[in-house]
């Protein structure tokens, strides 16, 4: 049996996963909560943040995120990907700065004007 703490909704629910029961969840207080638990231990995701060199604005840096979740296993090489990643101004949010990362089909986008 695991132990996580929900992170849907500001509640933070305790929750307990059984594995050995089919991912049953108890310890929510509502239906995403048992949604998160099963998720978190099938199949981890997380969306990834990071910085990107830029070169023309007014910042040195600029920042990044998925499109969308991706594996959690796939977070180490999708941060790899950004190596080597230089940005030239001007720069909008949401645009494409890698695209289909580790094959998964999500991309890197901007999240700040430059």
């Amino acid at each position: 049996m695991k132990e996580l703490i929900c992170i849907v909704c500001p509640k933070g629910c305790h929750l307990k996963v059984d594995e050995a029961q089919n991912y049953a969840v108890s310890g929510n207080s509502c239906p995403r909560g048992e949604e998160y638990g099963r998720i978190e231990l099938t199949h981890p995701t997380r969306v990834v943040t990071s910085t990107v060199r830029c070169t023309g604005g007014a910042h040195p840096r600029c920042p990044v995120k998925t499109s969308a979740p991706i594996p959690k296993a796939l977070i180490q090489q999708a941060v790899r990907c950004l190596d080597g990643v230089e940005l030239t101004a001007p720069i909008h949010t949401g645009d494409i700065v890698v695209s289909n990362i580790c094959n998964t089909g999500i991309s890197f986008v901007a999240t700040r004007d430059l």
